[in-house]
């Protein structure tokens, strides 16, 4: 079957995870804020039984067994079917080797930086990088804990490349900062990126 989308990423982790044992959903959210996956997968419960019971209709999942544990409430216990199997693997080719255009906000705030006067630019960049130190010390915290407790790394790549990513980016923004704090966007020389005297001034090339 062609893939020209990827489905939902929360519907991609029950999979996975259900491939490795037999579960109820109240195991898969555990499992998946002990590995930190939900750090990069957006988790909450209501959205995983929507997930689950989306699965379950289209046979990619199905009902193992139910479940009670002294007084608490009965539990369903899924597992994978082969073509959840198949669904898995094919997602997951998909991710990984094929590169997919995507439309970052910051991309888009960046194309009409020259709408801002410098001066807020240089603001909402220090609060910009601010955040992402924030981000990159939380992402860390996360991730040195999972490792000590000796979760293999190939589990948690994910978190090194959100790292990796968002370090990268915290760079650049600490470059453009500089940059502008010594005027080299206000300059036309080569290399350089002009910015005019007032925000939203037409760009002419004469």
């Amino acid at each position: 079957m062609a893939v020209d989308h990827v489905g939902n990423l929360l519907g991609l982790a029950v999979l996975s995870l259900l491939r490795e044992r037999p579960m109820h959903p109240y195991e898969i959210s555990t499992l998946m804020r002990e590995r930190g996956l939900s750090a990069s997968i957006k988790l909450n419960y209501g959205s995983l039984y929507s997930v689950i019971e989306g699965l379950r209709a289209k046979g990619l999942i199905a009902v193992k067994a139910t479940e009670r544990e002294g007084n608490h409430p009965e539990r369903t216990v899924y597992e994978v079917t082969e073509a959840g199997v198949a669904e898995l693997l094919e997602r997951l080719r998909y991710l990984v080797g094929t590169p997919v255009k995507e439309y970052p906000r910051f991309v888009a705030g960046l194309t009409f930086l020259a709408q801002l006067e410098p001066s807020a630019v240089l603001g909402l960049l220090g609060q910009r990088a601010g955040s992402l130190s924030a981000g990159i010390l939380g992402l860390e915290g996360i991730l040195d804990p999972l490792l000590k407790k000796g979760i293999e790394r190939l589990y948690l790549v994910e978190i090194e490349y959100e790292l990796a990513m968002m370090r990268a980016e915290l760079d650049w923004v600490r470059s453009l900062v500089s940059d502008i704090e010594r005027g080299e966007l206000a300059t036309e020389a080569a290399g350089g990126l002009t910015w005019k005297a007032f925000a939203g001034a037409p760009i002419r090339g004469d």
